[in-house]
């Protein structure tokens, strides 16, 4: 079994648990994920990571060399996903109404454990408390270093869950990931294809700010993200963590992010 914290819709407070499979074990009994009422375990702000898997960096090709970017990046390049977009699982995700797919971003969630500053690449880990799935939903755009607020913090374009395993319980750096469009295999990768590992981004973005108890930092995006259309079940699975289930829904089908 691995541990576990996670959230229930409707309240703010942290549980512990163990989950083994589909099931999480609380309080002396057996619950089946698909039955609880799960919110996103998060607590504070979330940075996404581009171009941090060596496919993603490689499809750009020459382009890294041309205006505007002119050299491949020497640093890491981040965002950040605003509460307005983090819901949890099993929650709809709105497609704008002036749209027709969505971007699938398949990401680790790296939970932040205690204040980070200018942390080894050796003592990186000691500042994680744990893992979560997250689901970087964007409208697809080409901005790359500029990443375009208005395609990635559309309201509900950032599900996480279902809860945050505990560090101990998981290698961060060989991670099988995969993404699943109604119950359809559409993306397989490794964080094994990180240009930065965990421990190297951690320490790489912690030179120049600090990270607090409960941020998560994404790991990245797979190159080749899939796209959603609206009614489509999307499932994010990680290795050791479980799975991230949501579907797409046009927005004017819903309030207050349940359909109707």
């Amino acid at each position: 079994m691995s541990k576990v914290i996670f959230t229930f819709q409707g309240s703010h407070l942290s549980h512990d648990g163990e989950v083994r499979g589909n099931f999480l074990h609380y309080n002396g009994e057996s619950y089946e994920i698909n039955k609880l009422p799960l919110d996103a375990p998060v607590s504070g702000t979330i940075y996404g990571t581009l171009l941090n898997y060596k496919g993603a960096l490689s499809q750009m090709g020459n382009a890294v060399y041309e205006e505007p970017y002119n050299m491949p990046p020497e640093a890491p390049i981040l965002y950040i996903k605003p509460i307005n977009t983090i819901i949890g699982y099993g929650m709809p995700i709105p497609m704008p109404i002036d749209e027709t797919e969505l971007e699938i971003g398949a990401a680790l969630g790296i939970v932040i454990g205690r204040s980070a500053t200018k942390v080894s690449v050796t003592q990186a880990l000691d500042y994680v408390a744990g893992y979560t799935i997250v689901n970087d939903v964007s409208i697809p755009h080409k901005s790359i270093y500029r990443p375009a607020v208005k395609f990635k913090a559309r309201d509900g374009f950032c599900p996480v869950g279902p809860w945050i395993v505990h560090k101990e319980d998981i290698n961060p750096d060989s991670l099988h990931i995969k993404v699943f469009i109604n119950n359809e295999l559409k993306q397989e990768n490794t964080t094994g294809n990180l240009i930065r590992s965990v421990p190297k981004l951690l320490a790489d973005v912690t030179e120049f700010m600090t990270l607090s108890e409960g941020d998560i930092l994404l790991a990245g995006i797979p190159e080749n993200p899939p796209k959603a259309n609206a009614g489509d079940q999307v499932r994010i699975e990680i290795e050791g963590i479980g799975y991230l289930e949501n579907r797409v829904m046009k927005e004017d089908e819903l309030i207050a992010g349940v359909n109707i």
